[in-house]
């Protein structure tokens, strides 16, 4: 694996303020790599996601192989290696809202709009997710819509939330 060196002065992560603000976080956790899962969580709340840059940074200061910083950052959910839309639908796939139509959910927005799980429109405008279980399973199947959860969703239901955030 090739060593990134990011304080070289035609690397942008110099100029950028916010590896400062990262920086700063990394010495708070004395640069132990036990610290990791928590480094990149406030890396993504600096950058808004972990890019390749980012990641090549926390490798570099926590001297530790990038391989395993990515495999930390592919390994939890909750960790973004792309830019989030505007908008995000996350949809449960957990047992109940699977049995419940959870996979048609997906499809037809799959179908009609061309978004798949992991998937930012090219706009920016919606970012597609789904979870192993968001503890809804009495409202199946479910779908969380900007931080709200709705219950009990039918393809069309969700069709229609996403063209609605979608510029005509």
């Amino acid at each position: 694996m090739q060593s990134v060196d990011v304080d070289r002065k035609d690397n942008k992560s110099v100029e950028d303020k916010r590896f400062k603000v990262l920086e700063n976080a990394i010495k708070r956790h004395q640069y132990h790599q036990d610290a990791l899962i928590e480094i990149l969580h406030k890396a993504q709340e600096i950058f808004g996601y972990l890019e390749e840059e980012v990641l090549k940074y926390v490798a570099q200061k926590l001297k530790m192989p990038l391989s395993r910083v990515y495999g930390v950052a592919t390994f939890y959910h909750l960790f973004q290696l792309k830019p989030k839309g505007e908008h995000t639908f996350v949809i449960c796939m957990g047992t109940a809202c699977y049995v419940k139509g959870a996979d048609e959910l997906l499809k037809v927005l799959e179908e009609d709009v061309n978004l798949r799980p992991g998937e930012t429109t090219p706009d920016g405008k919606v970012s597609l997710m789904t979870a192993r279980c968001i503890g809804a399973c009495g409202i199946a199947p479910a779908a969380v819509i900007d931080g709200r959860v709705c219950g009990k969703q039918i393809p069309s239901d969700v069709l229609e939330k996403v063209k609605n955030c979608l510029p005509v």
